[in-house]
Parts: C-alpha cells; structure tokens; sequence
C-alpha cells in the first residue's frame, strides 16, 4: 500500500534522479526501490514508477514487494489479465500475503464488482494485524454499495487504530449524515472529543450537526472551540457567522463573515452572506452593494443573481430587476428558478406573453412548484386567457392533486368558460380540500364569488364538514 504522498525525496530517489541523467548503473536495495516507485506513484509520475520497477526487478527479480507494485501499476493502467496472472504466481509463493488479496479487491473493485472486492478484503483482514488501511478500503466499497451502515462501522474502525485519521473522521459523519442520524453523529463525536479535546475538525463536525437538528446554542459553542483549537479555521467562522444569522444575531454574523475574507481571499459565498444580513437588518444599499460584489466574483453562483434580482423586487424597481434576471439568463439560460424569476417580474409588469413564456420555460426545465403553476395561470386569467389558463392548471394539479388553492383556480376559470358542471365540481373539491381558503376563490373570481348557486354550495359545504 502507498506511503504518504507529503513524503520528502529521500537519498534512494535522488540517487536514482542522477542515474536517469547519465549513461550509469548503479545498485539499489530491494527497499530502496520500494521507496522510489512509492513516490513516483504517490506524485502520479507512473512512467517514473514503471522504470523503477523494470530497473528494481533487473536487480532484485524474487522480490515480492516489487512485483506487488507492478501489479498495482498494471491494475491502474486497467491491465487486468496480466495483473492476474502475475498474482496467481505470487499466491502460489506466498499463499498469506494479505496484499495480494488487495490487489484482487483493486481488481475486482474497478470491474464494479464490490461484494467480490469486500470478500477478498475481508480475507485479507485475516491474514494481518496492520488492518487500517485495510478497513479504509472496506468501508469505500461499502459506500458503492451504499450500505453506509457497515462502511460507518470500518471507518469508526480506522479511527479507534488512529484517531488523526481525519479522511475517516469525515466519511463516519458523511455515513450519519447520509442515514439521517443527526443524534448518533452527535453522540460519536462528544464521544470522540473526550479522548481528543483539542480536534478543530471534530468540534466543527459537531457544530454542524447540532445547526442541522437546530440546537444552534451547541452548535455556537461547538465552533467557537473549534476556533479555539485553531483559530486560522475559515470553515468554522463561516459556520459560526451562519449560526449566528439564524439567532438574529446579524453584526456579530457579519464580524465572522469579514474574518473569513482576511484569513484568505474573499468568497461569494461570504459576500452573499454578509450581503443577507445587512439585508436582516435594512439596511439595503450595503446589502446591494454585497450582491454586487457576490456575482461579480463567481457569476456562476445563482444564488447571488437572485439576491440582487429580489433586492430590487422588493423595492417593486421591475426594470432593475429584469436587467440582472436577464444577465443571470445569458450566463445561464437553463436554469428553472432564473426562468420564474422572469416570469414573477413580467408579470409585475403586465407583459403578459413575456411571463407566459417565462413560466412555461420554468416548467420544462423542472420548476413544479406550485405557486408557479398559479401565478402562471393568474396572469393568463388576468388577461382573459382562460382556456390556456385551464390547460396550465390541469397540469399543475397532476403535481399537486391536492392543492385546494390550484382547485380553486381552476373552478374559477371553468365557469369563467361556462364550464359549468366542471366548475361545480371543481368547486366542490376545493371547499373538502380546504374550505379556509375560499377567500383566495373570493379575490380572484369575485363575481362569480357572489352568485346565490355559489353561496348555496358553500352553505352546503360548510353543513357537510360538522
């Protein structure tokens, strides 16, 4: 198995450097070679490798170890047959090397074959007490086989033998996370920060656990030892800053934001934030000013078009709106929320077939939520477009079968049409679905509203629900 890929050259690999350079041959020991072909292959410099092996092997041809690592090569060139027969052959030398049967997991991992891979691991867990790295492999076959129950038993496994085995402590939560265990994630970290008080990644793990079953006075605490443990931790302010937002708590928010744009180079995602809070507490040109800074440092964020796109909503500037909505639309013409966007501001602006358009590109790009389909129908309907109207709304009902307010809708709009027995059946629906929001049928229909049928139907209806 690899060595550390931070390893510094020793002398073996700088003495193989220079014999590269000239004409000469010099002698190696077998682990020598070993050192030299770990590097190579540590630092991805694979023709590097496979000279060092062809040399090694010239020069020490029984070795084992050597062999081993040319068949990790051939397995990562996808030599598969070759790398089987070379391991057939050392099985038949070294029947209990528990590598070889790692390299026959390698195999059969890159073929999809899983189950096979954690046999053969599980084989090789027999065969040795160095077991490790062997549970780090087991559980990453486990996570394709999304069993994420076994693979948080292995690497829990990984950090009993070293608890500074971080790329492990991440996987465990990631397996909680993955399982929706929130309270058992918790657990194993309290747990694990008894024994490793001063472990920043573990206490900012722990925040984030307790910010997402909302116990944010735990996760505050959690991250403010996190940033004592290390307090150049970017990612824990920004939790922190996050917490801290969702406690009202918005120029403290903004001090922890700031803090991560000096520990390294500004980001959107703080700009935004920062953005939002002065937005908590309106103070709007700051927080435009912060949108600004946001899309112009990654225009790819959507998020950030959206901010400065309802900043100006908000303040009912239409046009202003429209301009950043169609610049978000030019780096991004597929985007579903960018398309509603657009229809919200046309239709605030009356131009009916510029939000019809709109929503219906929302629509085939996946938007189906349901105030789209009502505002979509809305504005048809405000423009006396009622048989597209009612086309809109059967299909949002088919997504939302049971919406009393899209039902409501669309009774309107089939007595709009003189579709009078669909619209009193529709109607009837609506008030069982939910007779609280007949006001919704009153504001938007209300002249059809206030005919005696009508009345007397609700009457009815209000009679059937005691």
């Amino acid at each position: 198995m690899a060595l550390d890929s931070s390893e510094q050259p020793g002398p073996p690999i700088t003495k193989f450097e220079s014999m590269l350079k000239t004409d000469d041959v010099y002698f190696f020991d077998a682990e020598d070679f070993e050192e030299i072909i770990h590097h190579y292959l540590n630092h991805g410099k694979v023709s590097l490798a496979k000279k060092a092996i062809k040399m090694g092997l010239q020069q020490h041809p029984n070795s084992l170890d050597i062999r081993l690592l040319d068949v990790e090569v051939m397995v990562f060139e996808n030599e598969f047959e070759d790398a089987e027969r070379v391991l057939d052959e050392l099985q038949l030398l070294a029947p209990n090397n528990e590598e070889i049967f790692v390299q026959r997991a390698n195999i059969q991992s890159k073929q999809d074959n899983h189950l096979g891979a954690i046999t053969l691991l599980h084989k090789a867990l027999e065969l040795t007490d160095e077991v490790t790295d062997l549970y780090s492999l087991l559980g990453m076959e486990y996570l394709f086989i999304d069993d994420y129950t076994m693979a948080r038993k292995c690497f829990i496994q990984c950090l009993e033998a070293d608890p500074e085995d971080y790329a492990s402590l991440y996987n465990t939560i990631y397996c909680y996370e993955f399982l929706d265990e929130h309270e058992g994630a918790i657990r194993y970290l309290n747990t694990y920060l008894d024994t490793n008080p001063y472990c920043q990644i573990a206490w900012h793990q722990l925040g984030k656990q307790y910010y997402a079953v909302k116990m944010y006075p735990e996760a505050l605490a959690a991250f403010d030892f996190a940033i004592i443990s290390d307090d150049s931790f970017l990612g824990a302010y920004f939790e922190k800053g996050r917490v801290l937002e969702k406690l009202g708590r918005y120029e403290e928010a903004i001090e922890n934001y700031n803090t991560t744009t000096e520990l390294e180079d500004p980001t959107s995602h703080a700009y935004l934030r920062i953005g939002k809070c002065y937005e908590r507490l309106n103070r709007p040109e700051k927080a435009r000013y912060y949108f600004y800074l946001t899309v112009h440092d990654d225009p790819l964020l959507d998020k950030g078009w959206l901010a400065i796109t309802d900043h100006y909503l908000k303040k009912k500037d239409y046009q202003k709106a429209q301009e950043y909505i169609d610049k978000a639309l030019n780096i991004d013409g597929e985007n579903a929320i960018y398309w509603k966007r657009s229809g919200i501001i046309h239709k605030a602006l009356k131009q009916v077939h510029e939000a019809d358009f709109a929503f219906k590109q929302a629509t085939e790009l996946g938007n189906y939520e349901e105030d789209t389909w009502l505002l979509w129908a809305e504005i048809l309907c405000d423009s006396n477009e009622f048989e597209t109207a009612a086309v809109v709304l059967q299909q949002g009902c088919e997504f939302h079968p049971e919406s009393a307010q899209m039902h409501y809708q669309l009774a309107g709009v089939y007595l709009c049409l003189q579709a009078l027995e669909k619209g009193k059946s529709t109607l009837k629906k609506a008030l069982k679905e939910d007779p609280e929001k007949y006001s919704y049928f009153e504001n938007r229909f209300p002249e059809i509203s206030g005919s005696v049928w009508v009345q007397r139907l609700i009457r009815e209806s209000r009679k059937a629900s005691k």
